[in-house]
């Protein structure tokens, strides 16, 4: 090479790598600064992880909100529900009914979802802080277990007939019954599912 061409020093070094973690919404879990994420799985407990956890937040001043239901296929419905539930208190607590518990008020051909699937599922989302699922036909014993703060179920249940509310009641908690989202159900869902199927042969 001619002395004309001397290449600056600065130029010969190979470009160094950028470490530095990506800004904006884009940044992977487990990179600094990062907020990690909350697997949903890990929002399934057992009866007695679930009172742990809310025996935690309660002492600590923090407001547990209750809810049950089959939550078989997920809805907008559903979705409002528990939004406007985990808005009266600091922690939302599902009780989600087991397959055979489902089966036996609903009929052979339900849950469309299993269990383990549905408490997932709704663990995913963020108005969700814990799912626990029970055997019985209705949660009265997980509601004595749990001593929530607030009891909430959907419009179409008058609070007279709310499992749990005279209990929760005698314990000075609140209990609610939210307004109902008309056209969305399950059963309407899987009714228009079918029908189309039909229409499809």
């Amino acid at each position: 090479m001619s002395a004309g061409c001397v290449v600056p020093r600065a130029t010969r070094q190979a470009p160094r790598a950028d470490h530095r973690a990506p800004r904006g919404p884009n940044r992977n879990v487990g990179d600094r600064g990062a907020t990690p994420l909350v697997r949903a799985a890990s929002k399934v407990k057992s009866l007695a992880g679930v009172l742990r956890a809310v025996r935690k937040a309660q002492a600590a001043g923090r407001r547990v909100v209750f809810t049950n239901g089959c939550f078989d296929l997920l809805h907008r419905g559903h979705t409002r529900y528990l939004e406007r539930a985990r808005s009266l208190g600091d922690a939302l607590v599902v009780a989600i009914n087991s397959d055979r518990s489902v089966r036996a008020l609903k009929g052979p051909g339900r849950p469309v979802v299993p269990a383990e699937q549905r408490a997932e599922v709704l663990a995913a989302l963020a108005a969700v802080d814990y799912v626990v699922v029970f055997d019985e036909l209705d949660p009265a014993r997980v509601i004595r277990a749990v001593r929530p703060d607030v009891l909430v179920k959907g419009g179409d249940w008058p609070i007279s007939q709310i499992v749990g509310a005279d209990y929760v009641q005698s314990r000075g908690g609140r209990v609610l019954s939210l307004p109902y989202v008309a056209g969305a159900s399950t059963s309407d869902l899987i009714g228009r599912v079918l029908t189309k199927g039909l229409k499809r042969r």
